[in-house]
């Protein structure tokens, strides 16, 4: 069973990811966990926090010779900004001057107070800042590696800023020479221009965008049990992304409008057996189906807003407008990056519940296997 946490403050020494049941023999391969980490800082909108980071990965534990030692494993992140800050986060003695007491409409900080009773909403803001998801790129990036190894492939791609969308097809060259993420020129500029125009106003920008596996056999996750359904364990992870507000797999919420002889996709003979269309999303009934896996998820705007909208003193009760934190116009790009990741986790977790063996080549022979299994019906 494949464990997965983070740990670490916006502004403290640095975000941490541990990993626990990743099999020993795993090659590890830092570059492609530091170009995730990069992409993750990038994207047309992002703050000035971006231009102090140089988000490298560190690995503390569980990793030897490039290898995996079956044993835990945790990945260091560290932040530059610390230097800025060593005084206002000092596990002991803490300097004055970086308390918060209006909480922020649409972020954490008051909902947290009410859940741990602090304070400071520095507390909450600190360990609910989106910064956390430097850890989970850490950690997706190295179980790239492991999909990699067993022929799975995911990506993502912008379909949404504002009101400008891209409803066409993904090319990775367009991508990854976007500002934002998408593969359209035409669709990058306008979003760029949407950006630029709430930057001007104070303003901020939620999105869409897309993630995609491919090459997952059918038969990864389960029925049997809620929490081991493949669906489930996507759309937690997906959720769990800061600002993230839906998940749908395949056609989502169309389906509802839909009759089912529309929705459903037939099947025909083949080995495997083929589908001329893939509105479910590669998973039915909780399992991955042999279909390509397809999410989208809506992010909302970043509730940080250089004009702050109204809210109280949390010491007084007296009305006032919200504290302006350093912070980005748009994060969909960056966002998309974060999706892969979790992703990535909660495939590798599900692949793990039906191959978990303690030696990668172990794991590789037994999902080839079942590959086998499957393009044989």
């Amino acid at each position: 069973m494949l464990t997965f946490y983070t740990a670490g403050e916006s502004h403290g020494r640095g975000v941490f990811a541990f990993l626990d049941g990743i099999p020993a023999g795993l090659k590890v391969d830092r570059e492609i966990i530091d170009a995730d980490l990069s992409r993750r800082q990038k994207g047309y909108g992002r703050g000035g926090r971006m231009a102090i980071e140089d988000d490298r990965l560190d690995v503390l534990s569980g990793v030897r010779g490039g290898l995996t030692l079956g044993g835990p494993i945790l990945l260091a992140v560290w932040n530059r900004d610390f230097e800025n800050w060593k005084g206002y986060m000092d596990p002991w003695d803490i300097s004055p001057g970086r308390e918060l007491h209006t909480p922020r409409p649409g972020h954490a900080d008051l909902a947290g107070a009410a859940r741990f009773r602090h304070a400071d909403l520095r507390n909450v803001l600190e360990r609910s800042s989106a910064r956390e998801t430097a850890g989970r790129v850490a950690a997706g990036g190295l179980l790239r590696c492991l999909l990699d190894e067993l022929g799975v492939e995911i990506y993502s791609w912008v379909t949404r800023i504002g009101d400008v969308e891209f409803s066409g097809e993904y090319d990775r060259g367009l991508r990854d020479s976007s500002s934002v993420f998408c593969p359209d020129r035409d669709a990058t500029a306008a979003m760029e221009r949407l950006v630029d125009a709430a930057l001007e106003q104070g303003d901020t920008l939620g999105g869409e965008f897309r993630v995609v596996l491919r090459g997952m056999p059918a038969g990864i996750g389960s029925y049997t049990q809620w929490d081991q359904r493949l669906d489930t364990l996507l759309a937690a992870q997906l959720m769990s992304i800061p600002g993230i507000k839906a998940v749908q797999v395949g056609i989502g919420t169309e389906a509802a409008e839909l009759p089912g002889s529309l929705v459903h996709d037939e099947i025909f003979p083949g080995s495997p057996k083929r589908r001329n269309t893939n509105n479910a999303g590669g998973i039915e009934g909780g399992v991955s189906n042999g279909q390509p896996i397809e999410m989208r998820c809506s992010m909302k705007p970043i509730p940080t807003l250089k004009k702050g909208l109204r809210s109280v003193d949390i010491r007084t009760g007296a009305a006032i407008h919200a504290q302006y934190e350093r912070s980005d116009c748009c994060a969909v790009p960056a966002a998309s990056v974060v999706g892969e990741a979790a992703v990535i986790i909660a495939a590798s977790q599900a692949i793990l519940l039906s191959f978990g063996l303690p030696a990668m080549a172990a794991v590789k022979e037994a999902f080839e296997s079942h590959r086998a299994y499957w393009e044989s019906l």
